[in-house]
């Protein structure tokens, strides 16, 4: 699991671990059943809080892609290649829907937006 938290971006820490990791997961990067560090260690190994990480953990697990064992951890989820595309198609579609929305506050065409997503893709 590659990690890397940026100070000055404008999300939160929380979010930038869920982004990461769950990208991870839905990549087959982080494989089926992988342990994921417990939170204490997680934070001392980042250089955040304990709050941090639990925060991150508890989105990963709400959105179904981890799972908790009491005593023993957290878990990478058993989903199926079908599960997972649909969970990345979801997470895709969430954030293109903020996105549109600030586009469209622009003014911005639908032709004038993939345009410029030409550009910096």
């Amino acid at each position: 699991m590659n990690l890397f938290i940026s100070n000055t971006s404008e999300k939160p820490i929380y979010q930038q671990l869920f982004d990461q990791i769950s990208a991870q997961i839905l990549k087959g990067e982080i494989e089926r059943g992988y342990s994921l560090p417990p939170i204490r260690q997680a934070a001392k190994e980042l250089g955040v809080s304990v709050i941090t990480i639990k925060k991150a953990w508890e989105e990963l697990e709400r959105c179904g892609l981890i799972y908790t064992v009491s005593g023993r951890g957290c878990f990478v989820g058993d989903l199926s290649p079908d599960d997972m595309l649909q969970k990345r198609n979801d997470m895709i579609m969430k954030q293109m829907l903020i996105d549109t929305s600030y586009y469209k506050s622009f003014g911005l065409t639908l032709k004038e937006v993939i345009e410029l997503i030409k550009k910096v893709y």
